[in-house]
């Protein structure tokens, strides 16, 4: 997030870096400058007008509320709002006009990584035809599950390369390395995993439309940054491919890249890691279904799944609210 703002000149007047009290020894770095780290527990929020939330759910269940009562806005990175009927959810590529309910609460929600880039990607068919029907199966990086799940993958990855066995019992139920999981968060009673429910959930939101269908399968993947994913979708109208193309070719935050040669698609690794745009190819109609379209979509899980979303989200509320 601090990368971003500098990048992208957000103007701040005055930046502070609040964590715990265990942090406050810390430096961050800001336009060159070193900020130091400050006890979040007894933080001022009436010095600042917006602030950006990425600490887990329990601390913003604690302390955003505490800042909007101060007079800041809340653009909260967790999941704790954003199933909360009066908090927006915003893509502001996708839904900016939402982003005007923030005055019920104080607070806008970021939402998932895998939700933000399938939806970013599918704006211009949903206006253009209408959907009905997402069948989405997703291949996510180990970052979307922090640092420690990084470090699991790259000394599982050492370990078994210099033919040693690798070490279990971190992060993941099973080996990372070399290897596909379908598994991210915790199962549902009804059998899914939470993440594969949450893309339902605010896809809906997001679009506006309760009547779409979502069924995701979640597999996290032996990559470090950047999510993949294989979009099966069922138009209300027929739309093709051609048509599609059009369409992403023109859509805000997208690249399209989609030529039918080898290598003539995106990656997690080679186009999106460390870039902001959702990457979309392999677009071609469905031979099972009239109204069915195939996509590929990738993006870096950090960046436009996370901070700079956020990033973005406070970017809107600068210019047309504050």
């Amino acid at each position: 997030m601090l990368e971003i703002l500098e990048e992208r000149k957000f103007p701040v007047g005055k930046l502070y870096a609040l964590a715990s009290g265990r942090s406050t020894e810390k430096h961050a770095i800001f336009n060159t400058s070193h900020v130091q780290v400050q006890d979040l527990a007894n933080f001022d929020f009436a010095k600042v007008k917006i602030a950006l939330f990425s600490a887990g759910a329990a601390v913003s269940a604690q302390y955003a509320p505490q800042a909007v009562a101060s007079g800041c806005v809340v653009i909260d990175n967790t999941s704790q709002f954003r199933y909360q009927a009066d908090v927006p959810l915003v893509v502001p590529e996708v839904n900016p006009q939402d982003l005007a309910q923030y005055k019920q609460r104080g607070i806008v929600a970021n939402p998932n990584c895998s939700t933000i880039q399938m939806v970013v990607a599918l704006k211009p068919l949903y206006d253009a035809a209408g959907i009905e029907r997402i069948n989405v199966a997703t291949y996510q990086s180990v970052s979307g599950a922090g640092a420690d799940a990084i470090e699991e993958l790259a000394s599982q990855t050492a370990e078994l390369l210099n033919g040693r066995p690798p070490s279990l019992g971190g992060v993941f139920a099973k080996q990372i390395a070399f290897n596909a999981l379908p598994q991210i968060d915790e199962f549902q009673e009804n059998g899914y995993t939470r993440e594969e429910m949450k893309m339902l959930w605010e896809t809906r939101k997001i679009l506006g439309d309760d009547a779409i269908q979502v069924n995701a399968t979640a597999v996290r993947v032996p990559v470090f940054y950047g999510h993949s994913e294989v979009l099966h979708i069922e138009t209300r109208r027929k739309l093709s491919a051609e048509r599609a193309r059009e369409l992403l070719r023109g859509a805000p935050g997208v690249v399209l890249l989609d030529e039918r040669r080898p290598g003539g698609y995106p990656t997690a690794v080679t186009e999106a890691a460390h870039q902001d745009a959702v990457f979309v190819g392999r677009i071609r109609e469905d031979l099972s279904h009239y109204r069915g379209l195939d996509l590929w979509v990738v993006a870096d899980n950090v960046r436009k799944g996370a901070a700079l979303n956020s990033v973005q989200v406070a970017e809107l509320l600068v210019k047309t609210y504050l």
